[in-house]
């Protein structure tokens, strides 16, 4: 008797983190594939790829439309995922990041102070959203700026990868 009072538990349990695996497998393969600037720089160690480089800030209302519907359109996701190292970059972040031999560090400046990595990657022109595409070396190839819809993006980056493509 004590067996089946239980059993619904168990399986309502099971259930659950069934329902809960599927979810989260779903929504990370059905994303863009975002890495720390760090993380991107050590995968372009084994598979040289453009990185594009999302440059926002957490109060930016533009930079959450793009994320919303943008980042989320199935033609972008594919697209980004097969071509780029993908890096969200906060721009008021202030965890130093190392690179090329030098450490970028927040600094107190403006409303919310400034990661010097984007005040470099965008030449001090500091507008949000802003998107910059490095290629393989490191080597700035474009800067974006302002919201793009799903085709705007994809037209701008197209060309970027057939060139790329072309020097391999």
């Amino acid at each position: 008797m004590k067996k089946w009072i239980f059993t619904p538990f168990v399986l309502l349990g099971l259930l659950s983190i069934s329902a809960f695996t599927h979810v989260n497998n779903k929504s990370k393969a059905d994303s863009i594939e975002w890495l720390s600037f760090e993380e991107a720089v050590k995968e372009n160690d084994s598979d040289k790829k453009l990185i594009f480089i999302d440059v926002y800030t957490d109060w930016c209302g533009w930079c959450k439309v793009m994320d919303k519907k943008t980042f989320t359109d199935e033609t972008v996701k594919s697209f980004m995922n097969d071509n780029f190292h993908n890096v969200k970059l906060d721009a008021e972040q202030k965890e130093q990041i190392q690179f090329a031999g030098k450490t970028f560090e927040w600094v107190d400046a403006g409303r919310n102070g400034i990661h010097q990595l984007a005040y470099s990657l965008l030449k001090g022109q500091l507008s949000y959203p802003s998107f910059v595409v490095l290629d393989a070396e490191f080597k700035r190839v474009k800067i974006l700026k302002g919201y793009q819809q799903p085709q705007q993006l994809l037209q701008q980056l197209k060309p970027l990868v057939e060139k790329h493509k072309n020097k391999s």
